[in-house]
């Protein structure tokens, strides 16, 4: 396992290996990608038969492709699958065929305000086929037979997604979500998931407060299959995050949770504003990623969607333009440190109760403000301890001291630390 240093290289590199893969809701395209991402942090992976019923879904059969292609008279390949996974119509049932292009026409997919990107297209629940092409490359096809072959198969099989946790102090938990269905596609979601993976790997080398669950598992479904087989055991989850589109060169965008105060909708909001970045926070909306399906209100789970262009706001999104130079090393770092940042206050938030809450209690004979000399913001320290003290009653948390007082959440933390070290406050 390579070491923590330059994170955003390893997670570019990461990207581009999974990049060619050809992904999809179920198929040998997700399990290779989990294998890929198994190499840097050990996963479970569950497979969830055809068939099974999750909430008001269905696990659908099993989708695997090994060739497909568009081929002129000459035996030349004009549209071919072994170039771009995008190629094709995901989840198209398999064709062998000969016809005229304008037959052919009804099965073509092209962006024609950018002729030169391929889109990504795809018809999970519908058994359809199709192409999908640069409109450039159409513009030149001459009209005539063309030979049509999408050797696939749809047949019973499994859902595959997995599962890493880094264990915590307690229990209860933290979910970490990334979508791992889209085929070659950098920033929608390869990004994500390195990202994810790269998280994972900083928090076990701490000691988290809480349990860290990551979960990689397709959009919509695997996210549903997941919430079903997990429904008795949904409450140990206290907050979460989706990551999606982490490594685009716009700034960061976070979704707020349906509930809209949630504690990680405070602590993302914290975060983003003390770091001064530039940033977005947006309301929640029912569509968009998995925090849809964690918020549903049967759910209503404290889960929001971190980002940095959200999804279909950027004219790269779903096509061919998505590829490993639209992402970088430099904005995945970011994204990854605005993680870090916001979980190491959401591990350290918690409520405290004054032990001594009659009047102000002597700091200077337990030696607190002799163990503040030197330092350079002793001043704001001794505020901190103040602050604590004062909000310590078992309603507020150290966010809330933070907020109120104005102070740096980690100088309100450190107060608090050495206030429980004198026995003034218990959490």
């Amino acid at each position: 396992m390579a070491p923590m240093t330059n994170a955003g290289e390893q997670m570019h590199a990461l990207v581009e290996r999974l990049y060619p893969l050809c992904r999809s809701i179920t198929g040998d395209g997700v399990r290779a990608t989990l294998d890929i991402v198994g190499e840097y942090v050990p996963l479970q992976v569950h497979e969830v038969p055809t068939g099974t019923q999750v909430l008001d879904w269905t696990v659908p059969q099993e989708w695997n492709i090994r060739d497909a292609y568009i081929a002129d008279t000459a035996g030349h390949r004009v549209v071919d699958f072994a170039a771009s996974s995008l190629h094709v119509l995901g989840y198209s049932v398999p064709v062998s065929a000969t016809m005229a292009l304008a037959e052919l026409r009804e099965h073509l997919h092209t962006l024609p305000d950018h002729p030169a990107w391929v889109p990504y297209r795809t018809s999970y629940y519908t058994p359809e086929w199709g192409f999908c092409l640069a409109q450039e490359t159409l513009d030149a096809l001459p009209d005539g037979e063309y030979e049509v072959r999408i050797d696939s198969t749809l047949a019973d099989g499994h859902l595959t997604y997995a599962e890493h946790v880094v264990p915590g102090q307690v229990a209860d938990e933290v979910i970490v979500s990334c979508h791992v269905c889209h085929p070659s596609l950098a920033n929608d979601n390869l990004a994500g998931i390195a990202v994810a993976t790269f998280l994972a790997r900083a928090l076990a080398q701490e000691t988290p407060y809480y349990t860290y669950r990551f979960i990689y598992a397709p959009g919509t479904i695997g996210a549903i299959t997941w919430l079903a087989r997990n429904a008795e055991r949904v409450d140990r989850v206290k907050h979460g995050l989706v990551l999606a589109c982490a490594g685009d060169p716009g700034q960061l965008t976070y979704k707020q949770s349906r509930r809209g105060d949630a504690e990680i909708d405070r602590v993302m909001r914290h975060v983003l504003a003390a770091s001064e970045r530039p940033h977005h926070v947006a309301e929640f909306t029912p569509y968009g990623y998995d925090e849809r399906q964690f918020c549903s209100p049967g759910f209503d789970l404290g889960v929001g969607s971190l980002s940095r262009t959200p999804y279909a706001g950027y004219p790269e999104y779903h096509t061919s333009a998505d590829n490993p130079d639209f992402v970088s090393p430099e904005a995945m770092a970011d994204t990854l440190a605005v993680c870090r940042e916001a979980f190491a206050v959401l591990d350290r938030n918690r409520r405290y109760l004054n032990l001594s809450p009659y009047g102000e209690p002597q700091l200077g004979r337990r030696g607190l403000y002799d163990s503040l000399g030197g330092r350079s913001d002793a001043k704001q320290a001794q505020m901190a301890m103040l602050w604590v003290l004062s909000l310590s009653d078992g309603e507020h948390s150290l966010l809330d001291v933070a907020e109120r007082s104005g102070l740096p959440f980690d100088t309100v933390a450190a107060a608090a630390g050495a206030l429980c070290g004198a026995e003034l406050i218990k959490a």
